[in-house]
């Protein structure tokens, strides 16, 4: 029997996609181990939202060839989709996104012929890869991957050449795998995608309708969408929003900038005054909600008076947590092409001095719930204190040790950041 190891790097799209490769190399009767220890075959999921991404990529790929000269390495995912001539002496296969879900056929392949394979694709993808995946060992939140693809062409971004059109998987699917898996024990479900929003354009259904049906699964105690934009925020979505506890307490909505300037620029679908219409809709609703986001910071034509606008702006809306990017050049883009470029240095310590503000705003959201019970999802157990998260996303730590994958009722007592320190007080 041939052992494995999996690395992946990037979206929670990889994730679900690389846990589904585990369980079908799995079931073909392959060892899974580390992607540390001595492995026959490695396969590094790859990612190229940034220059970071890509370098981390090919170390990786780089350090597997290392470890085994012997082994079988394969590289597949974003940055192989978007490096169709890429040449490392020692990597096997190169897969785009296209093909992962025939990675046992692919690999039978190789071993019979050992010669260099390339499963890569000119154009943009058509078609959703379907994958099913009814466990995923070692997690308390399952993943679902329902869309992929985009069709934005935000200026900076390069994920729509390399993860095609908008595409989506049938709707009875999306059910029945998310049926399935709180069938097997999972409480929590996590709706991942491309552009998650978009589900349902390539069919005669729309992302609200399928979350009128997700809801309605007996046993299912929490949905929760890995990103949304705000444009997809509509009435039909809002509505499920307000009449189902069933979806969390908790949106992710990447704002990317915070001047209507740079907005424009990122040739983003809607302005500020659009966004904070959006914002103060969504917590008329509920008005408990976190609400994290997504900003670039140091984008072409950036100027320190922009920049500090983009602060004004997060701190006016309030964002519970930024996930904060420098600015990284991707070739074939539409800002690649843009004036005014700014210093890496400079891109770094704005990024900094946004990240201190992120800061301030979790502890802000996360005193607000000192004295409060919150219902808590128990995810694992370390040195005497049991940790999980709430349905909006706060990280509690609880002294004693407490079953995973239990809610218990927690009252808040304290902030250490990053947790909120919490006692038990009764359960369910």
């Amino acid at each position: 029997m041939k052992s494995v190891g999996v690395l992946t790097l990037g979206c929670k799209v990889n994730t679900y996609e690389s846990e589904y490769v585990i369980n079908e190399l799995s079931k073909a009767g392959y060892v899974i181990k580390d992607f540390s220890d001595i492995c026959d075959v490695y396969i590094i999921n790859t990612c190229t939202v940034t220059n970071s991404s890509d370098s981390k990529s090919k170390k990786m790929i780089r350090q597997a060839i290392k470890r085994n000269p012997q082994a079988c390495v394969v590289a597949m995912g974003c940055f192989v989709a978007a490096n169709p001539d890429l040449q490392i002496d020692g990597l096997d296969i190169l897969i785009g996104n296209k093909d992962k879900a025939s990675i046992v056929s692919i690999l039978d392949e190789y071993f019979e012929n050992k010669e260099v394979m390339r499963r890569q694709y000119h154009g943009r993808l058509k078609e959703f890869e379907d994958m099913y995946i009814d466990s995923f060992p070692g997690r308390t939140r399952a993943f679902v991957k329902i869309q992929d693809g985009c069709d934005n062409f935000c200026s900076y971004c390069i994920i729509p050449f390399v993860r095609g059109k908008c595409r989506s998987k049938e709707e009875d699917k999306v059910v029945e795998e998310i049926e399935d898996l709180v069938q097997n024990g999972y409480k929590e479900v996590v709706l991942t995608g491309i552009h998650t929003g978009s589900y349902g354009v390539d069919l005669d259904t729309s992302f609200a309708h399928l979350l009128k049906r997700l809801i309605k699964i007996k046993g299912l105690y929490r949905l929760r969408i890995s990103s949304i934009e705000t444009t997809e925020l509509n009435e039909e979505v809002l509505d499920v929003l307000r009449n189902s506890s069933v979806l969390v307490d908790h949106l992710h909505i990447p704002i990317q900038a915070g001047s209507d300037e740079i907005l424009k620029s990122m040739n983003r679908k809607y302005d500020l005054e659009y966004f904070f219409d959006k914002i103060k809709e969504i917590r008329s609703i509920r008005p408990e909600i976190a609400i994290s986001t997504d900003v670039i910071v140091g984008f072409p034509g950036e100027s320190e008076e922009l920049f500090q606008k983009t602060i004004e702006t997060c701190r006016k809306i309030k964002f519970s947590k930024l996930h904060v990017f420098p600015y990284s050049e991707r070739r074939g883009t539409a800002s690649s092409r843009m004036d005014g470029k700014i210093d890496g240095g400079v891109c770094k310590e704005r990024a900094r001095r946004l990240i201190e503000v992120s800061k301030e705003l979790e502890m802000d959201y996360m005193n607000r719930y000192i004295g409060k019970e919150v219902e808590v999802l128990m995810e694992e157990i370390k040195d005497g204190y049991s940790y999980g998260h709430t349905g909006n996303y706060l990280y509690v730590k609880v002294e004693g040790e407490y079953p995973h994958n239990e809610f218990i009722t927690v009252m808040i007592n304290g902030v250490e950041y990053p947790y909120c320190i919490g006692k038990k007080n009764g359960g369910n």
